[in-house]
């Protein structure tokens, strides 16, 4: 059953497979993958260079951590099944003025091959817990509006709609758990 780990050498060739995922389907150029690919692209298939790549995203979510300029601290979680690597989802510990118009609190992507399975709700369901731990009540996700899969992730959790601008529309979302149906 798939499920949330910390990023983990174990799983580094699919984890690269994914990524060359992304790039074939044009995915490159959004920022986090256009920015990993510009700095471990070259060294993810070697067990030195990903082990180099997995101390960079520990350390990004040390308060005095090293990260690209304005990043604010963030964690990482992969969602696998056994050593298959089908997403990743990050919570930033804050909000810059930026990330509350476009990037929020919650980022996630599914690889292309393992999409439209509900994996990106089960991921955000799954990180909403780790959130409250890092004392967020409740967590800001945006998506772009034409991303009706992301949408639907949002909206399954529980995804209260706050508008948008420039096609980036807000979500908060509770961190705390749901009673829902009577359980």
């Amino acid at each position: 059953m798939p499920h949330l780990i910390a990023p983990d050498p174990r799983v580094r060739e699919s984890f690269v497979q994914a990524q060359q995922e992304c790039v074939a389907e044009g995915e490159a150029s959004g920022v986090t993958l256009a920015r990993e690919l510009a700095e471990y692209g070259d060294s993810w298939h070697t067990e030195s260079g990903f082990a180099r790549y997995l101390d960079a995203l520990r350390e990004e979510s040390e308060e005095e951590g090293r990260r690209p300029e304005g990043f604010v601290p963030a964690t990482w979680w992969w969602y696998v099944e056994g050593d298959t690597y089908l997403g990743r989802i990050q919570v930033r510990h804050r909000l810059t003025p930026f990330l509350r118009e476009f990037g929020g609190h919650i980022g996630y992507g599914v690889r292309p091959t393992a999409r439209r399975r509900g994996h990106a709700t089960a991921m955000l369901r799954d990180v909403l817990p780790y959130a409250r731990e890092l004392g967020l009540e409740r967590v800001l996700v945006t998506c772009d509006a034409s991303n009706t899969g992301s949408r639907k992730a949002i909206d399954a959790n529980g995804g209260v709609g706050e508008g948008g601008q420039d096609g980036t529309l807000r979500y908060w979302v509770a961190t705390q758990a749901r009673i829902r149906d009577g359980l």
